[in-house]
């Protein structure tokens, strides 16, 4: 299984310097994403899919273990402020529970019968698409997940890093990212999870701004829940309206903050 090989270009790391590590390790970081951009056309049925079921009033849930598991929870926690949409609209379901983002507990892949009733206790409909994270692909608490999604009649979707996995099989849609070996012998956080990170972070980008979160490149949804996103909030409304900071204020004040507001009311 490539993700738990050995990499021939890395067996002398611990006689490395620094700086050699560092190069060896940036190798393959490298590679990861020369491999993200081989598997496009995957990850854009996967958009698409996911935009068509957010549409009819789904949702995107993801579920992994461990790395796996922590990254789906980071994209799904991350959609909220930077978009403006509901946190249930995008979920991250992990292994164990909320305590194992962090602290690992690697028993937990293993239960299938967790992970559906992890994602049974979501009352998970058609309309929903169930993404599935797991680098080797054989992480039974997700991969059983997946068929008991298919078997209601759910679009799942798989991201791993190997071909013929499990996960992989029990995907309508089988993003496979082949990073190969990691540079230190199984440790998948590595490249295997940067790529995954790479493809989430395309996968709900995208279907957020197809489902109009996005107006030009902007974050037309943005939240002003700090001092940095106020300024950024307020930046967005001169830059659209072509009006001067206090008149953007006024607007926004004017308007709950609620950017779209503020630029309709300016240019109705």
């Amino acid at each position: 299984m490539g993700t738990e090989s050995r990499n021939p270009n890395t067996t002398h790391i611990d006689k490395a310097s620094t700086y050699e590590m560092l190069s060896m390790i940036q190798a393959e970081n490298v590679y990861a994403t020369a491999v993200v951009g081989r598997v496009l056309s995957k990850i854009e049925k996967a958009v698409d899919a996911v935009v068509e079921g957010i549409e009819a009033g789904g949702r995107l849930i993801y579920m992994g273990a461990g790395t796996s598991g922590r990254l789906g929870v980071i994209d799904a926690a991350e959609c909220p402020p930077t978009f403006g949409v509901d946190p249930g609209l995008v979920i991250g379901i992990i292994a164990g529970g909320a305590d194992c983002m962090f602290r690992a507990a690697e028993g937990e892949e293993d239960s299938g019968e967790s992970g559906i009733a992890d994602l049974a206790a979501y009352n998970i409909t058609k309309n929903d698409r169930i993404v599935g994270i797991s680098a080797a692909g054989n992480a039974a608490y997700v991969a059983d997940a997946l068929a008991y999604a298919r078997s209601i009649g759910c679009t799942t979707i798989g991201i791993t890093a190997n071909e013929g996995s499990r996960l992989a099989n029990e995907s309508d849609i089988a993003i496979v990212a082949e990073t190969g070996a990691e540079a230190v012998t199984g440790s998948t956080r590595m490249k295997a999870g940067t790529a995954q990170k790479l493809i989430l972070n395309m996968i709900s980008t995208c279907a957020m701004i197809k489902t109009g979160k996005v107006y030009e490149n902007l974050m037309i949804n943005l939240k002003p829940s700090n001092v940095k996103l106020r300024r950024r909030v307020i930046s967005i409304v001169t830059e659209l309206c072509g009006c001067d900071e206090a008149k953007a204020i006024e607007l926004l004040n004017a308007h709950n903050w609620v950017i779209r507001d503020a630029i309709d009311a300016y240019k109705s």
